[in-house]
């Protein structure tokens, strides 16, 4: 007879499987919002840009030091997030989390954060169908997966980005109505809003049509892996709206709220769920704060925050590894335990979240 240690070890072989068999969660919400700064992040609103003369602005943002300025601005990811997952991109704190694709601006960000790698080909924001095939449509090809992978998008140049003729994903992006078969009522409300929203963006609607797009999608289909785009912050930035911007970054972190809510009251979802949430650039410091291209100093600086099945609760990172964009498409789909950089060797490695 076998002895009893070699079959134990066996035995656990068995049920644990080779890597990447199972992942820690079941379900990713990768959530990112255009052109948000660090700075703000984590440190709140800043006294040089925001009017302390306007009151609602400064009952909304203003405090005494940077801790309690940021939570003003983002309760949601300072008290849930940030004490049960961890964020990267202090810089202050000695956290760096950075683009690699040298343009800092957006397709080329999109790119860098999906695919898991930068291309010096895509080098506009022009509506070029991509030739790189995303995380996310890989994702759509794995067993168990098909059909379970969507993304929902404020900007209208989403669909280019993940090629949607090639991948057939299911994708609603800017002012595209939702398409089903039987509206619900509030589907129908959503629907009927946006077409008679002004439109102050011809290319970016408001972010609430992305957030309640993608709540009614995640009702309805409960898909395995959903990105959501917003794009708010990057517009009021580039208007140098300093007071607008601050609010956007509040609205983000209220959707985010309700998305995460909305989860954890879903059978399919709770306790089986993982939230990343970052952006596609950073921005200037200074006067140039409203400003992102190559030439830009710091606008190569993102932030990275996670929660969920699968991240250790660190916190905010301090004193860490550095961090890149690239590397967050093989997190996504490591949490759901597919391998993607065996497929895309370019990818980076996922994010050391697990400690």
């Amino acid at each position: 007879m076998m002895p009893r240690m070699n079959r134990l070890l066996i035995l656990a072989l068995v049920w644990t499987g080779p890597a990447f068999a199972a992942g820690p969660a079941e379900n990713v919400l990768y959530v990112t919002t255009d052109g948000m700064r660090w700075q703000e992040i984590f440190g709140g609103a800043n006294d040089e840009r925001m009017d302390l003369q306007d009151a609602y602005l400064k009952e909304r943002f203003w405090r005494d030091t940077p801790e309690e300025r940021r939570r003003a601005m983002m309760p949601f990811l300072w008290d849930v997030v940030a004490k049960q997952g961890q964020l990267w991109g202090n810089q202050k704190a000695g956290s760096v989390a950075q683009v690699t694709n040298g343009k800092k601006f957006s397709y080329p960000g999109y790119q860098e954060l999906l695919t898991g790698f930068p291309d010096a080909s895509i080098d506009s924001n022009d509506k070029k169908p991509n030739p790189n095939v995303s995380v996310l449509e890989w994702l759509n090809g794995r067993p168990g997966l098909q059909g379970k992978v969507a993304a929902v998008g404020t900007w209208d140049v989403l669909p280019f980005i993940l090629n949607r003729e090639r991948s057939k994903l299911p994708i609603l992006a800017a002012e595209e109505p939702i398409r089903e078969k039987d509206l619900t009522e509030r589907e129908k409300a959503i629907n009927d809003l946006r077409r008679d929203t002004a439109l102050i963006w011809r290319d970016n609607p408001f972010d609430s049509f992305t957030h309640h797009s993608a709540l009614a999608y995640l009702k309805r289909h409960k898909p395995r892996v959903l990105y959501i785009q917003f794009g708010e912050t990057d517009e009021f930035a580039h208007e140098n709206k300093y007071g607008d911007y601050l609010l956007a970054a509040r609205r983000v972190d209220g959707f985010l709220k309700e998305l995460w809510e909305t989860v954890q009251s879903m059978k399919e979802y709770k306790g089986k769920t993982t939230l990343i949430v970052s952006t596609d650039h950073g921005r200037g410091n200074g006067p140039k704060w409203t400003e992102h291209w190559a030439e830009i100093d710091g606008a190569e600086n993102i932030w990275i925050a996670a929660m969920g099945p699968g991240v250790a609760g660190l916190g905010e990172r301090k004193n860490a590894e550095r961090v890149t964009q690239s590397q967050i498409a093989a997190t996504v789909a490591a949490l759901v335990g597919e391998d993607y950089n065996k497929a895309q060797p370019k990818a980076g490695l996922p994010l050391p979240i697990a400690r």
